[in-house]
Formats: C-alpha cells, structure tokens, sequence
C-alpha cells in the first residue's frame, strides 16, 4: 500500500515539477494569450540538445512580435539555424519558424513555415501545440514533440541563462 501511494505522489509531483507537451484535439480554438507576457523567455540561453549544443537569443517584445533566433552545432560544426517568431494575432498567438541548413538554404519552402498555435499560457509557461516552454529561475526548459518517418518523440532542452 505504501509503495503504491509512494509512487502516486511521484508521478504526481513529475507532472507538476516538469513541463509536459500538450496538443490541440482536432477542432479545438487556440487559446488566449499576449506577447508581452512572455518577456521571460527573453536574452541568451544555452545548453545541451538533439545531442550536440544549442543556444537560443530571444529579443523583447514589440507591435505584437517577439523575434528569436536558434542555432544548433555538433563537433564544432554548425548543423542548422532557425528564426523565430512570435506572433500576437486577435486574443491569441502562435510561434512560426524556419529552419535553415548550415549553407543558409532554408528546409521549408519560400512561403511555408512550422507553426506551432498556443493552447494556454501560465506563470513562467506556456504551451504551444506539440512545443512547451517553462522558465525556472536561469533555466529554460523546452519539450518538443518531433515526428521522424517512423514514430513521434518528445526531445527536451535544458538551457541556461547566458551572457552574449
């Protein structure tokens, strides 16, 4: 009996120390949200991912758009880039990006970006479709759903806080 409350308690307290990655049910609106309330996640973050080093700069909000760019390196060889940005629309926001190789040629098409549509927003949280983003003092923790031919995974980011 013990050690099933025990283990209750841990799942229930891994649910509320970490981010979980949620998803828009089909149909769902997008939740409410503003930019400006993310001015959390702005400056320089750094740390380990995808199994090399990445390091993310986001800029204060302004108008609306948050803009913040990633890049991700392996061996000392920059891998990919992307550009990203948030973007107030009505009552709600989402976050559009774009990947680009390490030669600058961008992975998506011209006029296609990844876009990732806010399903809530919390103290120091926020969760996007299949994207959450949480700050806990200097750390930044992102959980990304990715989707490779086979299966879907959760990848997490463990950043913190830099200077330029």
């Amino acid at each position: 009996m013990k050690t099933t409350i025990l283990a209750t308690l841990l799942i229930l307290i891994s649910f509320t120390a970490f981010p979980q990655v949620k998803h828009l049910v089909e149909g769902q609106a997008p939740g409410k949200g503003n930019v400006s309330d993310l001015g959390w996640i702005q400056g320089y973050w750094t740390g380990p991912g995808l199994g090399g080093q990445c390091e993310e700069v986001w800029m204060p909000a302004l108008d609306g758009h948050m803009i913040g760019t990633f890049r991700f390196w392996n061996d000392g060889k920059l891998v990919f880039s992307e550009f990203m940005h948030l973007i107030q629309e009505g009552e709600t926001l989402y976050l559009k990006l774009k990947h680009f190789g390490a030669d600058l040629k961008p992975w998506e098409e011209k006029e296609e970006w990844t876009v990732f549509q806010l399903i809530e927003m919390g103290e120091n949280v926020v969760y996007f479709d299949g994207l959450t983003m949480m700050r806990r003092s200097d750390e930044l923790v992102i959980q990304l759903t990715l989707n490779d031919e086979e299966n879907q995974h959760a990848e997490e980011f463990r950043y913190q806080r830099g200077e330029l």
